[in-house]
């Protein structure tokens, strides 16, 4: 191979032994992936029936959703948002890279932090970008500081900012987005919003980088609150300036996404009730999680803000974190994500918890945990 070597992600190794326990016929309770273990709210089902039954599905972008999409904003955040600068793409990874290839060139520097998506990292080593790494620990909640970025020397061309977090569930309010991208402005410094966990929360409103800085570039997605991985769609709100050229790229590199998963979405957008339900469990789960590790000794975590991980320090356990998940998957069928994903400096005593699953599950993980611990 010729193009740069990207570090796995190592939750796969995970998923496929937890695949190969259930092919066995042997329990697996999946909380190493971020997605939600429901699937799609049944008025998105249905919709995408419909589809099927008078829709040849072709390449196709729905206006109507992206109409709906800029809707949204207008209700969530007071922002008038042209339809046009909303770009519909084959997940949030899509995005992603569409965002690095139009915003940046090959060798260019983008701020990152650090623990983060390790999608964010690898996807910019393999468009031959540099990775800049600012270290957010649990003393500063996970959370950047205006003079982090503004000790960045030289000033990276671009950031990229993720509220809530993966895998801390950290959110930034108004008052340190605000002051982070007056700083990220002074230097001219390009930002990427990452917004896919907006909608599930626990108490904190969510603030939209757009409600700052109307040239940010927003990612989100259809896999987290609307409970859709599978059917990879997401968008982008753009720049009006930039929205047809990053419309091209998207086009070139993906034609468009899932006609069939727009037409769902755009039913599920409107599935208010079903998405409060599961928002409503999220926050149960989260609650018993906490409780349930922290009778079992796991302590040394911040309880999330939004999103559905639980980022726990259990270095007092293990200093290995992959061979931990890997003995928590083949000796009691409990899948977890190793910190080394997120963290390649300090993530080896880290491990992730998705409690985007039922309240049975991690009651039945939680006993798993209890008699597998060591006291």
């Amino acid at each position: 191979m010729r193009g740069p070597q990207v570090t796995p992600f190592h939750a796969g190794a995970i998923a496929r032994r937890g695949a190969a326990r259930l092919r066995a016929g042997l329990p697996f309770i999946p909380m190493h992936f971020g997605q939600p273990s429901a699937g799609a709210p049944a008025a998105a089902i249905a919709a995408a029936h419909r589809a099927l039954d008078r829709d040849a599905l072709g390449y196709d972008e729905l206006v109507e959703l992206r109409e709906r999409i800029a809707a949204y904003y207008a209700d969530t955040h007071g922002l008038a948002i042209a339809p046009e600068r909303v770009l519909l793409t084959a997940g949030a990874s899509a995005g992603l890279v569409a965002a690095y290839a139009a915003m940046f060139r090959p060798g260019d520097r983008v701020a990152l932090l650090r623990p983060g998506y390790p999608a964010y990292r690898n996807t910019l080593c393999a468009m031959r970008l540099e990775p800049v790494e600012i270290r957010c620990g649990a003393e500063q909640h996970y959370r950047p500081t205006p003079a982090q970025i503004e000790a960045l020397d030289p000033a990276p061309e671009g950031i990229l900012l993720a509220s809530p977090a993966n895998p801390t569930g950290a959110m930034l309010d108004a008052p340190l987005l605000t002051a982070l991208l007056a700083s990220c402005r002074a230097r001219r410094i390009r930002v990427i919003s990452d917004e896919i966990y907006h909608g599930v929360g626990y108490g904190a409103p969510f603030v939209s980088a757009l409600e700052i800085d109307p040239d940010a570039v927003v990612i989100n997605s259809f896999s987290k609150l609307y409970r859709m991985p599978g059917w990879r769609l997401g968008w982008m709100i753009v720049p009006p300036a930039w929205a047809e050229q990053i419309h091209v790229y998207l086009t070139n590199m993906f034609l468009t996404p899932s006609t069939l998963a727009q037409h769902a979405a755009l039913a599920a957008m409107d599935a208010r009730e079903d998405l409060e339900h599961w928002v409503a469990i999220y926050g149960r789960n989260r609650a018993r999680l906490i409780d349930g590790l922290a009778a079992l000794g796991i302590t040394r975590l911040l309880p999330p803000d939004g999103a559905f991980y639980l980022y726990a320090d259990v270095g007092h356990l293990t200093q290995d974190s992959m061979q931990f998940c890997l003995r928590a998957v083949d000796e009691i069928g409990v899948g977890l994500a190793p910190g080394i994903d997120f963290d390649p400096d300090e993530g080896h005593r880290f491990v992730r918890f998705s409690f985007a699953v039922t309240p049975a599950e991690i009651d039945r993980a939680l006993e798993l945990l209890a008699g597998w611990l060591p006291r």
